[in-house]
């Protein structure tokens, strides 16, 4: 039972619920967004997976998983692949300064504003990083 109590275990189940929370309230806000794009266009928008198409996020999301890396062959293979990796850290890094409630955020430092500018402006490293990784003239 001392596992649980642990301070470190706890800060892991507080980043993993952030986390959590801020994947899927981002997976129902593109589902949400694809029903109004639906209804301007006079159509039902999402509706073949699941109740009413709720479950579209998660068979998106299982698409996505199960898709075949295509990596041109002149390419450098470590750089290529590192590039988005980087590009979704850095998304995710930029949450962690974000306060959700009072008492609820990862990291409480006073420059928060200037670090979520500088955590932004890196995402162009990983755009310029795969350019320049697949090698393509």
């Amino acid at each position: 039972m001392a596992i649980v109590t642990h301070p470190f275990t706890l800060m892991i189940a507080f980043i993993v619920a952030i986390v959590g929370g801020v994947l899927l309230s981002v997976a129902y806000m593109t589902y949400a967004e694809r029903k109004v794009l639906g209804a301007i266009q006079r159509r039902q928008g999402p509706m073949t997976v699941g109740p009413f198409g709720l479950l579209q996020p998660i068979a998106d999301g299982i698409k996505l998983l199960s898709k075949e890396t295509i990596i041109p062959s002149q390419a450098n293979k470590g750089v290529f692949i590192l590039a988005p990796v980087m590009l979704f850290a850095l998304s995710l890094i930029a949450w962690s300064v974000i306060p959700f409630d009072k008492g609820w955020v990862l990291a409480n430092i006073n420059v928060g504003i200037l670090y979520l500018f500088a955590v932004s402006s890196m995402g162009v490293y990983g755009v310029i990083m795969a350019g320049w990784a697949s090698n393509s003239r």
